[in-house]
């Protein structure tokens, strides 16, 4: 067969598979617990973040820049049980690789406006 025809139908069988999303994250928080893994796609909210679109507007309003998410406005306890947060993928195209230290989870979730928050 020649190539001048399979061409045309590998081109229709590419536009079936969807492209992956431009903003796609796997976002990590380690600590003495162990390590917790979770993903986040957004455009739309997705992956197997717990809150996908709270973390994706979060990312949205700071346009994908870690250092500008919005704080929340919540009272964490003063314990200190350090967990090491990682993000790695694309904004808008752009490459992301993030980490941080936070003295605990719930200072993870606070300090990202959620993106941390699993």
């Amino acid at each position: 067969m020649p190539v001048s025809t399979l061409l045309p139908a590998l081109a229709s069988v590419l536009a079936l598979v969807p492209a992956p999303p431009a903003d796609s994250m796997m976002l990590s928080l380690r600590g003495d617990e162990g390590t917790a893994v979770v993903t986040l796609d957004c455009e739309p909210a997705g992956g197997s973040h717990p809150h996908a679109e709270r973390a994706c507007a979060a990312l949205t309003e700071a346009d994908g820049d870690f250092g500008h998410l919005p704080k929340q406005n919540v009272l964490c306890p003063l314990i200190w049980d350090p967990v090491a947060a990682t993000a790695s993928g694309h904004w808008h195209g752009r490459p992301v690789l993030v980490q941080r230290e936070y003295p605990n989870r719930c200072a993870a979730n606070a300090d990202s406006g959620g993106v941390f928050g699993f």
